[in-house]
């Protein structure tokens, strides 16, 4: 009985807090956020905000304490304003440096009574001789040393404290490491005279880990390693392990999961070839061939087996992810803006000419094929790059279904799959758009013409980028009316 008042107390919170979170998000600057469509499926594709059982099922203090937090998270609401940011730590372990020398370290918000934590790896390119890291240090010295990093930190879309705009891991204890060692996280040497620089991603990963079980993690029932971009190709390398180093240090109850998010990169040939001078010209294969060699990276072991004198290819992610053992779950744009980037592809400017649209229309095939052996996995046909830490992240939709109704849907099948249940019904975690152009999807972002700033709908982007609707219509065998009928709509 107490049980059931308990969870009607928490819902009735619940539904305080969604009302609350939106008053207070309202006296902020952001994007207008667009109408939701309606979701196209019959199944249960409705957001809530998920009671969270499954952090306390055999532990009722817990749960209590859980009701307790979620009141003080309502406090908002009253004169004064909760503190929501995460704050800075430097690492434990003076010898972990940026790429500098200065000491790394992480942002932590913590959230007393949960037993979930969320570690997200900032992305931000790479560079992979001492030329290039020179040029970096100058042009872009946050992403390689600490020297100038801010006090406390912001979360947004998953890092976000706000249930409405996390509506799954909003109460979870926060950690963001920000990228401050150019190798893609996998570096693990320290600075020599020559290389004129430290690459120590994989042992930050490891030091902050160490570090966060002093301040609780120790008592994790589940941490989900994340990253965007360059950090989501950081998780497919870490993930594993992170997982065995608290297997090691006597912490193998900890659920050890991961969610790549734009770091799924084909090492595809170029549309044009060009020298290689830095991480934007240079072709995926022979940054990361060189990098590896100048960064003393680290790859997973299993991987490393399979491909052994050629490590390079554990960067990419079909060929590394058949090696994990830790769940990952990857979310990838079709048509992702850094791959294209890399691939010579200016999506800017002049219209786009006919064997381009090619190209691009062949990479969102190419990695479909990458990824239909995925299986939990979010992959709209958008032109974007990185979405889980933005504020729209709960907009874009696959088939119906939201991205955090899909990894909340992945939650629970994982939390079923170790008690011998049945997976959830109508709770999809395999979604991948079917659309063969960039933005047929229509809630994909907004997208804004470079020159103007003015936002673009799907038939305007797709003129911008030169494509012939009269043509592509008597391809088709239809009217061209009909085809920018089914565009509008992102048939």
């Amino acid at each position: 009985f107490g049980r059931v008042i308990c969870s009607v107390l928490l819902l009735m919170l619940m539904q305080s807090g969604a009302l609350c979170a939106r008053r207070v998000r309202g006296g902020r600057t952001s994007q207008p956020r667009r109408p939701q469509p309606p979701p196209t499926n019959r199944g249960d594709t409705t957001e809530s905000f998920p009671l969270d059982f499954t952090a306390v099922e055999e532990n009722m203090d817990n749960f209590m304490t859980q009701v307790k937090n979620l009141a003080q998270s309502l406090y908002p609401c009253s004169a004064q304003k909760l503190d929501h940011d995460m704050k800075l730590n430097f690492l434990r372990n003076t010898s972990v440096t940026c790429n500098d020398g200065s000491p790394a370290g992480y942002y932590l918000k913590e959230s007393r009574g949960s037993r979930r934590w969320l570690i997200f790896l900032e992305g931000g390119w790479y560079c992979f001789n001492k030329e290039n890291c020179d040029s970096r240090y100058e042009t872009m010295r946050r992403l390689m040393s600490s020297s100038k990093w801010p006090q406390t930190k912001t979360g947004t879309g998953i890092l976000s404290p706000l249930p409405e705009e996390n509506p799954h891991w909003w109460n979870a204890n926060m950690v963001y490491i920000p990228y401050c060692s150019s190798d893609v996280w996998s570096g693990a040497t320290a600075k020599t005279e020559q290389s004129g620089y430290a690459f120590m991603g994989s042992l930050i990963i490891q030091a902050v880990v160490k570090d966060l079980l002093n301040k609780g993690l120790d008592n994790a029932k589940v941490l989900l390693l994340a990253g965007s971009s360059a950090g989501g190709t950081g998780v497919l390398l870490n993930v594993d392990r992170v997982a065995e180093l608290l297997e090691g240090l006597g912490y193998a109850g900890v659920q050890v999961r991961g969610l790549s998010d734009s770091g799924w990169f084909l090492d595809n040939k170029q549309y044009h070839h060009t020298d290689c001078v830095d991480a934007v010209s240079c072709a995926p294969t022979e940054t990361i061939k060189r990098g590896i060699k100048y960064w003393g990276g680290v790859v997973p072991e299993r991987c490393k087996q399979s491909h052994e004198g050629e490590e390079w290819n554990c960067f990419f992610g079909y060929r590394v992810f058949p090696s994990i053992k830790s769940p990952v779950f990857v979310v990838q744009w079709l048509f992702d803006e850094a791959q294209l980037t890399v691939d010579n592809i200016q999506l800017t400017g002049q219209p786009v000419q006919e064997g381009q649209w090619r190209y691009i229309q062949n990479l969102g095939t190419e990695l479909r094929n990458t990824l239909k052996d995925v299986p939990a996995m979010f992959a709209p046909a958008c032109l974007s790059h990185e979405v889980i830490t933005r504020n729209y992240w709960t907009d874009v939709q696959v088939k119906g279904t939201s991205l955090p109704r899909a990894l909340h849907c992945w939650d629970r099948s994982l939390h079923d799959n170790r008690h011998n249940k049945a997976p959830p019904k109508g709770c999809p975690v395999h979604l991948i758009d079917s659309c063969p152009w960039p933005h047929c999807n229509p809630t994909c972002p907004t997208i804004r013409d470079q020159f103007t700033g003015q936002e673009m709908n799907v038939i305007q982007f797709l003129m911008h980028m030169g494509f012939d609707v009269q043509k592509m219509a008597q391809q088709q065998g239809m009217d061209p009316s009909k085809l920018l009928s089914m565009l509008s709509s992102g048939s």
